[in-house]
């Protein structure tokens, strides 16, 4: 049984978008960590934790991080672990809390944190995190992926170690179709059928084509921006690929990964866009996995994760807090347990240890073509834009060249 907690959402855009922070005023701390005394007696490191990640659920995933935990203080008597399980959003949901503890009770802030990209993009930009560039020397390591580092990364600190990644791929079944078709060219004379969701409100598999296809993100001055040509080329392939059955026009029907996934589990398409943890954690025997098809056939995909953060009060803590978040992100551990949690490794070493050597050569060729989701303020502005002209086109409502200038346009006159 694998450590089921869904797949690895993109960074969703929030309610009320984060707020632009030109480069190099990223908000930090601005007091130290309290310096009062440690009580004396063992230390107690608070943890927070969402449900999914709970080391009480009765997984193996859950079993293989609760042995980790108690190891880290079987080798630190002096250290006591106090688990909380907290909601991913809402009231009382891991951002809203540690707002809440930093405003009301420094006390109660979490020593570690597991933060999703997305809530540890707001949650730096807000300064509850302490960065850990003086902390450790652990992203220093050759042994992570690019996608990993960044994941890391807040502007140009380090505010985090990951342990979970989630990629873009293609989900495809061999007996049907020998080899998926690698570029634009050869899908458009390919017997079999792709689908996606192309009502995604992230328009996550249309964006990471355009990046593919050379389109950036941002203009010089940092503002969301799209370019039109790639854009046109990325829709100009999709009304091709229509009009020939590659792509089916009721893909335009689904709205999530979740759908496009249970379609292919129905057997409805030869071939589907899903994030690699929906894969991982429902492995279909007769199926596999290779990198997204791409404008010219080179790889190239999107990905997000997970990382440990502290915003612990307490230097003491927060010094002990890296080390247990060193010990979490070690490669021997997560060899084990992403395996069993059904996530990508942000380590290759503990990629390559995989019992299954063949999916773990194949997620490596992906892990290694791949770069970090937008953020979630540049993406609330330019998704809506994506997939409006996604749409458009595959409905037929709009012709490519159309569909691409209004929403480059839409940017810049909005």
């Amino acid at each position: 049984m694998l450590f089921s907690f869904g797949c690895l959402p993109a960074p969703q855009p929030p309610a009320t978008p984060i707020q632009e922070v030109a480069p190099g005023a990223l908000a930090v701390p601005t007091s130290t960590p309290d310096a009062t005394p440690i009580p004396s007696g063992p230390a107690t490191l608070r943890i927070w934790l969402p449900p999914q990640f709970d080391p009480a659920a009765g997984t193996p995933a859950a079993h293989l991080l609760q042995t980790r935990l108690d190891e880290f203080t079987s080798r630190r008597p002096d250290v006591r672990l106090e688990v909380r399980i907290k909601a991913m959003e809402g009231p009382g949901g891991l951002l809203d809390s540690l707002t809440a503890a930093s405003g009301a009770a420094h006390r109660a802030l979490p020593d570690l944190v597991a933060l999703p990209r997305s809530t540890l993009e707001a949650a730096a930009i807000k300064g509850l995190l302490h960065p850990l560039d003086d902390q450790t020397g652990a992203m220093d390591d050759l042994d992570w992926y690019d996608y990993a580092r960044q994941l890391a990364r807040v502007q140009n600190s380090v505010f985090g170690l990951p342990f979970a990644g989630d990629a873009l791929l293609l989900a495809y079944r061999p007996a049907s179709l020998q080899n998926p078709p690698v570029d634009f060219s050869a899908a458009l004379s390919s017997t079999g059928t792709l689908i996606f969701p192309a009502s995604d409100p992230l328009a996550s598999y249309t964006l990471a084509l355009y990046m593919a296809a050379g389109g950036t993100i941002q203009d010089e001055q940092g503002r969301p921006s799209l370019l039109e040509r790639p854009l046109m080329d990325v829709l100009t392939f999709y009304q091709s690929a229509e009009k020939r059955g590659f792509l089916p026009y009721w893909t335009t029907q689904f709205t999530s990964f979740d759908e496009v996934w249970q379609a292919f589990l129905d057997q409805r398409a030869e071939m589907t866009v899903v994030w690699s943890t929906l894969y991982l954690q429902e492995l279909v025997a007769d199926s596999t996995v290779a990198p997204l098809l791409t404008p010219a056939g080179e790889p190239s995909t999107l990905a997000t994760g997970w990382v440990w953060a502290t915003a612990s009060p307490l230097p003491e803590h927060l010094k002990l807090s890296v080390e247990l978040a060193e010990f979490l992100s070690s490669s021997d551990y997560l060899t084990a347990w992403t395996a069993a949690a059904g996530v990508l490794p942000p380590r290759p070493s503990a990629l390559a240890a995989w019992q299954n050597t063949s999916l773990a050569t194949a997620l490596d060729q992906i892990a290694l073509d791949t770069r970090l989701f937008p953020t979630s303020d540049v993406l609330a502005i330019l998704a809506p834009h994506l997939t409006e002209a996604t749409l458009a086109v595959l409905k037929g409502q709009k012709d490519p060249a159309t569909a691409a200038h209004e929403a480059a346009a839409g940017l810049i006159n909005p």
